[in-house]
């Protein structure tokens, strides 16, 4: 499994979790809502842990910088 997000990429996911979980806590969301964005909101974390998004695969879409090449 070969990582295909970069910094911000990961940085973001992992803001956007973060204010779903502070909606939820704040009981500006819930219900349904609260439930769908909190699934989004772990798999954010969860992707970001990796460093992978499977979704990008079939798109072949790759938000990490290529690592510099040796000499």
């Amino acid at each position: 499994m070969k990582q295909n997000l970069g910094s911000t990429d990961r940085f973001i996911r992992v803001l956007a979790a973060v204010v779903v979980a502070a909606l939820y806590f704040t009981d500006q969301i819930s219900g349904i809502a609260a439930i769908v964005l909190g699934l989004f909101a772990v798999i954010f974390l969860v992707t970001s842990a990796m460093g992978f998004c499977p979704l990008y695969l079939p798109f072949k879409l790759s938000t990490k910088k290529p690592a510099p090449e040796g000499k």
